[in-house]
């Protein structure tokens, strides 16, 4: 950190410092948010998961095969069709809001992790 100045204006107490020491301050406050977050129990995602979304892999697929599953358990396991699902992974099918939300139950995500955004036209 650089230099940091203590003020009094007006009878309240003040610190001024550098914008790069106040933007480094607000991200290690940040990152012990998450770090309590994770020390709590939430499940963070590794790279391989992420970058595979990143590059638009269908994203039921990547927590299945995350979560070391095959197809036909998580079509079990949501109660649907071992085709259904396929289509759903592939694309085929978007998978109506009661099946993603059996699937993601089933892959213990968020419905978001599994909704693909699309830009609007």
């Amino acid at each position: 950190m650089g230099d940091i100045q203590k003020l009094v204006i007006d009878g309240k107490s003040y610190v001024l410092l550098s914008e790069d020491d106040y933007e480094d301050l607000i991200d290690g406050l940040q990152a012990d948010a998450i770090m309590a977050r994770v020390d709590a129990g939430e499940e963070t995602w590794p790279f391989e998961v992420v970058r595979a979304k990143a590059n638009g892999e269908n994203p039921v697929r990547v927590y299945r095969q995350y979560r070391q599953m095959t197809s036909t358990e998580l079509a079990a396991a949501a109660g649907i069709s071992q085709p259904y699902l396929s289509d759903i992974e592939t694309g085929k099918k978007p998978g109506s809001v009661a099946v993603l939300l059996r699937i993601a139950k089933a892959l213990k995500v968020d419905l978001d992790d599994l909704v693909v955004e699309v830009e609007p036209d």
